[in-house]
């Protein structure tokens, strides 16, 4: 069973149980002297805790996407940074499809070097016969920090929020991809650094292997971001970086938008990457949507953030839309809650599907 899949938790869950009947009913039945029963009985405590425990930290990990596999817990994850060869890049990748039809893979990019973890949801009609021509727009989901491509499974509702929303009509369909944003642990808010070149990862490795593998519409018009906490500072971060890879982004509850000094100690470093310098310095100019988003309760984005960013874009080509909610915290509660304003003007500001009769992919370009 897979660390993070909904069997192990059930499983867990019914253990915890059946150790806590096995106290009750077995406490008083235990044979033999004094000696030989209260170990037996100590035992059943420590079974009884231990199961408790195991379960809450699953669905910790669950919530919050700390460890992905048994071999992440465990550390036993192939380093293609130490010279691995295991590790296939865009071309070779290989998914694998899960519970929900969520297509997994691990892959190394060429642009950036770094190798991490992609989830991939295809839409309701992707697969359906006669529709092998038809590209769809992307929109990349960003974790925060911590957290992994799992927490949109077990804690942000996703995909079942999109397919509800498909199906009503009040946005449409979606290739959504769920890719590691923290690439090996090493967190830098989504840019390039001596260390780690997390903005190149994700602007263009991971578009590399969803354009190779899946049928996607080409150009920023169709490509967009949503993201929360660190992933949210990306998602606002990265269409005005990369103007020609994204064209609108979604920055729920995001972090610092000048950029936090824990993360990037550097100050000029920490300052250009930043979307409040962007918003003003990028050139050429972005022609960027954002939506923007947070609540009156919330410490750690205050609506001061999305005010000062959306003063900072007046006079620029962003057009930027800003939600503050009454209440609610840092947390899948509050996110949740925005969905309903924020996939409809995902609809409105990235394009559809396009006609099945839109050109066939250059040959040698495999699709899943």
């Amino acid at each position: 069973m897979e660390l993070t899949s909904t069997t192990f938790f059930v499983f867990l869950i019914a253990l915890s149980v059946l150790s806590v009947l096995a106290l009750l009913l077995l406490w008083g039945r235990i044979p033999g002297p004094g000696w030989v029963r209260w170990p037996v009985r100590l035992m059943l405590v420590l079974l009884c805790q231990a199961t408790a425990i195991a379960t809450a930290a699953t669905w910790m990990n669950n919530s919050y996407g700390l460890y992905t596999s048994w071999s992440d817990l465990l550390g036993t994850d192939t380093d293609a940074t130490a010279g691995s060869t295991t590790i296939p890049t865009v071309g070779r990748a290989r998914f694998t499809t899960g519970e929900d039809g969520i297509r997994t893979t691990t892959f190394r990019g060429t642009h950036s070097r770094l190798t991490g973890q992609v989830l991939v949801w295809t839409p309701p009609g992707y697969d359906a016969p006669g529709a092998d021509r038809t590209r769809y727009p992307v929109l990349m989901l960003l974790h925060g920090v911590p957290g992994s491509p799992q927490s949109w499974l077990y804690a942000g509702g996703i995909p079942e929020a999109f397919s509800q929303a498909i199906s009503q009509g009040r946005t449409h369909p979606f290739i959504l991809v769920m890719p590691v944003i923290d690439p090996g642990g090493v967190n830098t808010d989504c840019s390039d650094t001596p260390r780690s070149k997390t903005a190149s990862w994700l602007a263009r490795d991971v578009p590399d292997l969803v354009g190779h593998h899946f049928r996607t519409l080409h150009g920023p018009r169709a490509w967009g971001l949503m993201g929360y906490s660190t992933g949210g500072f990306c998602a606002a971060k990265l269409p005005l970086q990369y103007p020609d890879a994204f064209g609108a982004g979604v920055a729920m509850d995001p972090d610092p938008l000048t950029g936090d000094p824990d993360v990037l100690p550097d100050a000029r470093l920490r300052e250009v990457n930043s979307p409040m310098w962007l918003v003003r310095h990028a050139r050429p100019a972005p022609d960027a949507a954002l939506f923007l988003a947070t609540s009156r309760q919330d410490r750690l984005s205050p609506p001061g953030y999305v005010d000062a960013f959306a003063e900072a874009a007046k006079d620029t080509k962003v057009r930027v839309t800003t939600l503050v909610l009454p209440t609610g915290g840092h947390n899948f509660n509050t996110w949740q809650r925005m969905y309903p304003a924020i996939l409809p003007w995902l609809g409105e500001h990235l394009a559809g599907p396009d006609a099945p009769t839109a050109a066939p992919a250059p040959r040698g370009m495999p699709q899943a």
